[in-house]
């Protein structure tokens, strides 16, 4: 182990609601991520559970039984390998409350770390899950990690207050993979994950599942919002890519990011006292 180097294997595979097909994927690429010496194995949203609303219809036809057998699987093989893993699936809560939405944070002991369940659901994410409220944050190799799923992104805020709590890499799940046609997604979730990225100095893993129609395919970045890395869309894949806090990358708001956090929204001197400065309508 090296203090501030983290090597990530970003997975995706067409996830379904078949959860023994997914296991087996699941369990394959775990297998790889050994054999490319691996941290840290990051798989995409709902990727053991498939996904209520895209793969079947309701969170109600879960096999629940057969779900659970399959985590305990991969539970233990996480153990076997010594690995950490970051595992996409469905939480169940008590009955008449919905699921959750989750990120199980397997340890190499093949224990359940913790837990991440996703924050924002979108509309049709509501009739079959609850939102989470809480962060999951941990340090891995002297890297401090944040896990989050797929809608979170289009909620900046998050990732401020995750730069508040020092963070240094997120850890991001999604699924935009069963579209009947392509859609805008393509043109803006990676590029809004690299501006998040760049806004706030943050290493990114995007898992996404690689169904017919996925706008995009799982990719890396780096903190300037530079994708470094990505696999190829529509094709089952395994990438590992290395988090390296020592090194240094373009990043022109460092000196100002605080100031903007604390409220300020100018680095300027203050109130600027100017009548030319005050008169916004003449030249």
């Amino acid at each position: 182990m090296v203090e501030g180097i983290l090597k990530i294997a970003t997975c995706q595979f067409a996830v379904s609601g078949d959860i023994v097909q997914n296991s087996k994927y699941i369990q394959k690429f775990l297998h790889k991520a050994k054999k490319l010496d691996a941290d840290l194995v990051h798989f995409s949203e709902c990727a053991l559970s498939g996904y209520a609303g895209a793969d079947f219809d309701s969170a109600d036809e879960i096999d629940w039984p057969t779900l659970l057998d399959e985590t305990k699987k991969i539970m233990s093989l996480t153990s076997e390998l010594k690995l950490w893993t970051v595992l996409g699936s469905t939480h169940k809560l008590t009955p008449p409350n919905k699921p959750h939405n989750s990120l199980y944070l397997l340890n190499p002991q093949g224990q359940i770390e913790n837990r991440y369940d996703k924050r924002f659901g979108t509309e049709r994410d509501l009739n079959n899950y609850t939102p989470g409220d809480r962060f999951v944050i941990f340090e891995l190799n002297g890297v401090k990690c944040a896990l989050l799923i797929c809608f979170d992104l289009r909620f900046p805020e998050l990732y401020r207050e995750l730069k508040k709590l020092d963070v240094q890499c997120v850890i991001q799940s999604f699924y935009n993979a069963r579209q009947k046609s392509q859609s805008v997604h393509r043109h803006i979730i990676r590029q809004t994950m690299q501006a998040n990225a760049a806004t706030n100095y943050f290493w990114v893993s995007m898992s996404n599942s690689c169904g017919k129609i996925a706008p995009y395919p799982s990719c890396f970045i780096q903190p300037d919002g530079e994708i470094v890395n990505q696999l190829k869309p529509g094709k089952p894949g395994i990438m590992v890519n290395t988090v390296n806090t020592s090194l240094s990358f373009y990043d022109p708001t460092e000196k100002f990011r605080t100031l903007v956090m604390n409220g300020l929204l100018t680095n300027g001197p203050g109130e600027i006292a100017d009548p030319r400065s005050k008169n916004t309508t003449e030249l």
